[in-house]
């Protein structure tokens, strides 16, 4: 089978994708090493029975409804690429924006406060956000080096931290030692206060995670489902916000003067949200679209 021949392959196979041909090509070139260029111009290049085998498989996988970054375990997410597997959510684009907006909020602060700032990336997953932070920080010289901020990445997952430690090791070098790692349930056994909170924390209601879940993409319930109680049982509401009110809740005993949260949420409850933030005392907040133009990350200053 040529290269060709397998994509075409896998698109009659990939019916129910709504994307059958970005997978075919993604898949080709994981599993052969290759860049898109290269297959371009190498189309009647013949796999290996081994690679055959192995692409075989993986579009069997696909048909299940597994995303191709869980067959691959890697997802690019702000240019840098990172190990996935199902004990993390796959990092997504609208993302990007949550670090768009720490990077700008941590560059005014550290300029103001002139010395390294103390972040909690809380929710952390596979730790595509502190990691791009604490990178493109690094790479593009926004910050000098010994004002990096030292970060903490907290998860209630013991799992989704071992991902997130890989990362950290794979892309930052000799900066992942500017990164704590703790399992906990939102801030239970988080005693630091913090300039700056970041976090992308679980905001879809009980009800549409049930119907997302159902395409096969495998992803944990437990960094989608937002109407839980912080003991994990379900809350009994419909707006995916009882943990992120929670979150708020409990956030105002963690900040150093005038710190920082920056929240991630859904298009349908970013403005309760703001409103929530607001009753509990956070100023100058402020909604910020994706690049959909989708309502999607939250930020105030709380003053204590």
């Amino acid at each position: 089978m040529t290269f060709q021949q397998f994509k075409q392959h896998a698109i009659k196979e990939l019916t129910s994708s709504p994307s059958a041909a970005l997978d075919a090509d993604v898949l080709l070139q994981h599993f052969t090493n290759k860049d898109k260029t290269y297959i371009l111009f190498h189309r009647d290049e013949e796999l290996t029975d081994e690679q055959e085998t192995i692409l075989k498989e993986a579009i069997e996988k696909r048909k299940t409804g597994l995303p191709v970054a869980y067959i691959t375990g890697h997802k690019e997410f702000y240019g840098y690429d990172f190990f996935v597997t199902p004990d993390v959510l796959i990092p997504k684009p609208d993302t990007e924006i949550l670090v768009e907006n720490a990077i700008q909020f941590i560059k005014e602060k550290t300029e103001e406060k002139k010395r390294a700032l103390k972040v909690l990336d809380l929710c952390t997953g596979s730790g595509c956000i502190a990691v791009s932070i604490l990178k493109f920080l690094k790479e593009e010289k926004i910050i000098t080096t010994e004002l990096l901020p030292d970060f903490i990445l907290a998860d209630i997952s013991v799992n989704a931290l071992k991902i997130a430690e890989k990362n950290s090791e794979r892309l930052l070098s000799d900066s992942a030692k500017k990164i704590k790692f703790i399992e906990t349930n939102l801030f239970n056994s988080i005693n630091e206060k913090f300039d700056i909170i970041v976090s992308n924390p679980p905001y879809v209601p009980a009800l549409e995670t049930d119907e997302l879940l159902k395409d096969g993409r495998n992803e944990p319930r437990l960094a989608l489902d937002g109407d839980v109680n912080t003991d994990g049982s379900p809350s009994g509401t419909t707006d995916g916000l009882e943990l992120i009110r929670n979150l708020i809740i409990q956030s105002k005993a963690h900040f150093t003067k005038d710190g920082i949260l920056i929240l991630e949420t859904g298009e349908y409850n970013a403005e309760k949200t703001e409103s929530f933030m607001k009753q509990n005392g956070f100023s100058q907040t402020k909604l910020y679209r994706d690049l959909e133009g989708q309502l999607r990350n939250v930020s105030g200053i709380f003053n204590g």
